[in-house]
């Protein structure tokens, strides 16, 4: 199944039209958002392709603020963005019902992959269980890098060494080598050691210094990785821009929006899957 490195640069794009569902109105010249988001959507190069159509159609300048999961998260709390961004269902959920934002909606999904050497010296090339993969890694004791962020991909990663019950923090140092960075870092990190690491697949698909580095594991359910988008609470931060915050949502989740996801490629490859229009 063929489903993008640190903080990037916020992406300006302008124009001037009308808002979508909102017939007569204009955005006002200036107009603009912020989404807090992950630096898998910026980097994946996914944002630089849609965020000038949505632009041209609405005349709203999109800010993103691309950051890992749980920072991102962490800056719309504080009422610091308009739009949150990011894929780790169980926290958007509980985001919305904690009242910092108004309602999740399903835009897209990839999935996870775990890559590494392609000597492969703990043998997991081709298992289909990752948890299983995890495990055969750490009693090998192979190098393993991790994000340790609080990213959304550290959020899976921890999950994947709970059902393996393993706790790989207590390797800290040896074989599990925490980089507390985004994911083209870390991936540099493994290319560098000869080491495996949990990543998107649009990231993997992106990244240009695979070096050794090889797509060993794949296709686990438990690899699922679905995209949320959220309007932040204007209830709890009036300066919230909810109109256009909004605006930028119902243009992800229209056809138009969907098509455009649907299209995106890196190297021919689709990057991300989407959910609301089949």
């Amino acid at each position: 199944m063929n489903r993008t490195l640190f903080v990037a640069a916020p992406i300006l794009v302008l124009g001037l039209t009308l808002l979508p569902g909102l017939s007569g109105v204009r955005a006002d010249e200036g107009a603009y958002i912020t989404v807090a988001s992950t630096t898998s959507t910026e980097n994946s190069g996914l944002f630089g392709y849609l965020l000038p159509a949505f632009t041209e159609k609405t005349g709203i300048e999109v800010r993103v603020v691309a950051v890992g999961t749980g920072q991102a998260i962490r800056i719309a709390m504080n009422g610091d963005a308009d739009v949150l961004f990011v894929h780790h269902r169980e926290s958007e959920e509980r985001f919305v019902d904690e009242g910092y934002g108004v309602k999740r909606y399903p835009v897209m999904h990839n999935d996870f992959v775990i890559v590494g050497p392609a000597t492969d010296p703990a043998g997991i090339r081709g298992m289909e269980d990752a948890a299983a993969a995890l495990a055969a890694i750490a009693n090998a004791d192979q190098p393993f890098a991790s994000r340790a962020d609080d990213s959304g991909t550290h959020k899976k990663e921890i999950s994947l060494w709970a059902a393996a019950d393993i706790d790989p923090t207590g390797a800290s140092g040896s074989w599990y080598r925490e980089t507390g960075s985004g994911m083209g870092a870390t991936l540099n990190t493994a290319s560098a050691m000869g080491a495996y690491a949990l990543t998107d697949r649009g990231t993997w698909i992106k990244f240009g210094n695979k070096g050794d580095l090889q797509l060993l594991v794949e296709g686990d359910p438990r690899l699922f990785n679905p995209y949320g988008v959220i309007l932040v609470s204007p209830d709890r931060f009036p300066h919230v821009k909810a109109r256009e915050g909004q605006a930028f949502i119902d243009w992800l989740m229209s056809e138009q929006g969907q098509q455009r996801i649907a299209a995106y490629r890196i190297d021919g490859q689709p990057a991300f899957f989407p959910d609301a229009v089949p």
